[in-house]
């Protein structure tokens, strides 16, 4: 395959128009195959990898079924998410565990790729614990963890704690070398998320959401990472969660290096209005909101390159960061880079064509093949 005429997205960060060619599965310096794409007035990304979301077309990850995972990484894929790591809800150990296993025996053949897990819950704080089932919620607990991982195949990327909680410090300490772990759904001040950060983990899931806010006499979790080189954070850009003010002034604040565009979507994305589940609680979807009954913020229905397009076009984040946070990143923060995430030639060819004047999508291209 040869792509021709469009801008494309460079390992720099930088758009240059240019051609790009495909040998199978991978992006080549040259190739023999006669197919040839014009890209005019298009831009040509990588595609995306979402590190954090739960469901879309009806399905959840939390179903524990490889028809649930194939229904989600096929329309995901659609969508011009090409690699993902489809998050846990706070669950029972056992059903964890069947949530694990379905995992490390899906054969990847159809649609996105599943790169990993997003270990969400249970390892949380109560009183933070959002849209999560509080029924469920566990101290935190390096034995659990490593059952859970051994699961799954060792396809665990992520995982969630509450630093405040009694036994994480410890776990923290067992785990920082063998999973990124990743502040969430916490109580935590800042001195607690500080000494977190020293001690090894890396990571923050969906900033400003299920944590106390950035205060000028209480930082809190955003002032910690803000203040540590080496953490990044997740970004919700569903126009919902996170007010575009908010969003650009956190953008000023981490630089587009340490920002991970997720859409914490839940399995009434792709679908029409009406009632659907989440961790086993009812949830509501109208429009492009998703709550509890309470009226509690139940995830997103919004797609990760709708997400990117919010970013862009309502939230003033140049395209060029915005494709880094949810294409580069991303792919950095689950250790898949060397195959995913750029266009580079050697790597995995998933790429996305979207259209100049409004970014909508042209076709996606996913293993070398046109989706």
């Amino acid at each position: 395959m040869k792509i021709i005429n469009a801008k494309v997205y460079t390992k720099d960060g930088v758009f240059e128009q240019k051609e790009v060619y495909t040998d199978g599965e991978r992006i080549a310096e040259q190739s023999t195959d006669e197919e040839v794409i014009d890209g005019a007035g298009c831009y040509l990304i990588p595609g995306l990898t979402d590190i954090h979301f739960h469901g879309c077309v009806g399905r959840d990850f939390c179903d524990g079924s490889q028809e649930s995972i194939e229904a989600m990484a096929v329309y995901e894929a659609s969508q011009g998410i090409t690699t993902i790591v489809p998050a846990t809800m706070t669950l029972g150990k056992d059903t964890l565990k069947k949530i694990c296993e379905e995992a490390a025996s899906y054969p990847n053949e159809k649609g996105a790729v599943l790169c990993g897990i997003n270990m969400e819950g249970p390892f949380i704080a109560l009183a933070r614990k959002g849209a999560q089932n509080g029924e469920y919620v566990h101290r935190p607990d390096s034995e659990m963890f490593r059952e859970l991982n051994t699961a799954s195949g060792g396809l665990v990327k992520l995982l969630a704690i509450a630093p405040e909680e009694p036994g994480a410090a410890e776990c923290i300490q067992e785990l920082k070398d063998e999973v990124v772990l990743s502040v969430a759904h916490t109580t935590a001040d800042y001195e607690t998320a500080a000494e977190a950060f020293r001690e090894g983990v890396h990571h923050v899931t969906h900033l400003y959401n299920a944590m106390a806010g950035l205060s000028h006499r209480s930082p809190g979790v955003v002032g910690a990472a803000a203040d540590n080189e080496q953490v990044e954070v997740e970004l919700i850009c569903d126009g919902i969660h996170i007010h575009p003010v908010t969003v650009r002034q956190t953008f000023k604040m981490f630089g587009d290096d340490r920002i991970i565009l997720i859409s914490d979507s839940m399995e009434a994305t792709g679908m029409p209005d009406g009632e659907y589940a989440l961790g086993g609680q009812k949830v509501i979807k109208k429009g492009n909101h998703a709550t509890l009954e309470d009226g509690t913020l139940a995830g997103s229905a919004t797609n990760l390159m709708d997400c990117l397009r919010t970013a862009v076009q309502k939230m003033e984040i140049p395209l060029e960061s915005a494709v880094k946070c949810a294409a580069v990143n991303s792919a950095r923060s689950v250790g898949v880079y060397d195959q995913y995430g750029s266009i580079t030639p050697g790597k995995i060819a998933n790429m996305v064509l979207l259209r100049e004047d409004d970014l909508s999508t042209v076709k996606v291209i996913l293993k070398g093949k046109t989706v």
